[in-house]
């Protein structure tokens, strides 16, 4: 202790709280001044050695007498201190001013309408959040109907394909290659794959393949025409994502979607290898169950609706054909594999395009081996 101020380098006995007060002279009364001699302290008050400077919300400003030290200081850590509220200064003899409150950050700005929403900032950056999670997130029900201009869609193929079938083979072909390029297109989109003109081109040359065997090799032999052509095109798309320089993940995925939309075009010609009454009764079947799921009804009543108008519809065209009552088990048969795949272009909250295709096809394509098998099974 001595009554001479330390006259050391810009570190030592440097107080930064001493800052604070004005600078008066020591004769004059003033705010913070003692008339008695006040000893000052000749050495590290703060202990600067070992604790680190903290980040405050506002910064402080030295006065225009700041010493060389505190500016050196200041430039080498680049954070000033933070006063403590009501900090008490045993040599200065009075209490240091509390800082000021800090501003209240702003409000986040809601993003405007029609805008993207963003999910929360992850280490890889902000993660877009799908359509269908954020229904889920919200409690609503990812699935939407595809409605009553996709059902008309439906109806009006699967009236061609009934009516085209009792005519000749080659006559069922044209709706037929209709229905399977929209299967291939619908599944891919229904999977968010878009576009994928190498995965649709691939499954649909597989639907091709498959007519050209039926038509070839006869119903007699339509079993090795449909399965030849669908594992020869499962072992394509096999091949194909192998060679793909994808992610594993990414590779993965894709195939089981080739896969998948190929399985349900070859199938969808089913209707070609069928008995030409079991494809009229079938179909007409599967666009009255459409048309009547449709209809503005609770889900559970409407379900119920569909497959009794597609048993009547089995009867009504089992009549016309020769199938007679039996008609009303395969059209109930054929409804239902309808509304499975009905229910499965609805799912996962689908864009419009999705709903002009696979909500289209994929009732029909769906009902094609029930058609296939029963029809000959009944017949």
């Amino acid at each position: 202790m001595t009554d001479q101020p330390y006259q050391g380098g810009p570190y030592e006995g440097y107080d930064p709280y001493q800052q604070q007060w004005p600078t008066q002279d020591p004769h004059h009364g003033g705010p913070g001044h003692d008339p008695e001699p006040t000893q000052q302290w000749q050495g590290q008050t703060w202990e600067t050695q070992t604790h680190a400077p903290v980040q405050a919300e506002t910064a402080y400003l030295p006065g225009q007498q700041q010493q060389q030290g505190y500016q050196h200081y200041q430039q080498q850590y680049e954070q000033p201190y933070q006063q403590p509220q009501q900090h008490a200064d045993p040599y200065a003899g009075a209490y240091a001013p509390a800082p000021e409150p800090a501003p209240a950050p702003a409000p986040a700005a809601e993003p405007a309408e029609g805008e993207p929403s963003y999910g929360p900032a992850t280490v890889a950056g902000n993660a877009r959040i799908t359509d269908a999670q954020r229904a889920r997130l919200e409690g609503r029900s990812p699935i939407i109907e595809p409605g009553m201009q996709p059902a008309l869609l439906t109806a009006v193929l699967g009236l061609l394909l009934a009516a085209t079938a009792p005519i000749a083979s080659y006559a069922l072909v044209v709706p037929l290659v209709l229905l399977q390029a929209v299967t291939a297109a619908g599944w891919f989109r229904l999977n968010g794959m878009w576009p994928a003109r190498q995965g649709i081109a691939l499954a649909f040359a597989g639907a091709l393949t498959a007519d050209v065997a039926v038509l070839a090799a006869g119903r007699d032999h339509t079993l090795v025409a449909i399965l030849g052509p669908l594992g020869l095109w499962v072992l394509l798309s096999l091949v194909l994502q192998l060679r793909s320089h994808a992610s594993p993940d990414e590779r993965m995925y894709g195939l089981m979607a080739t896969v998948t939309s190929a399985a349900l075009a070859v199938l969808a010609t089913g209707y070609l290898a069928a008995d030409p009454h079991a494809v009229s009764v079938g179909a007409a079947a599967v666009a009255v169950a459409v048309l009547a799921r449709a209809l503005p009804l609770p889900t559970p009543a409407s379900v119920v609706v569909a497959l009794l108008a597609a048993a009547g519809a089995g009867i009504a065209a089992g009549s016309m054909t020769g199938f007679g009552t039996k008609g009303a088990l395969l059209g109930a048969a054929a409804g239902a594999c309808a509304l499975i795949g009905h229910r499965v272009a609805a799912y996962d909250y689908p864009s419009r395009f999705v709903h002009f295709t696979a909500g289209v096809a994929l009732p029909l394509s769906a009902a094609a081996p029930v058609v296939w098998v029963l029809g000959r099974a009944l017949g």
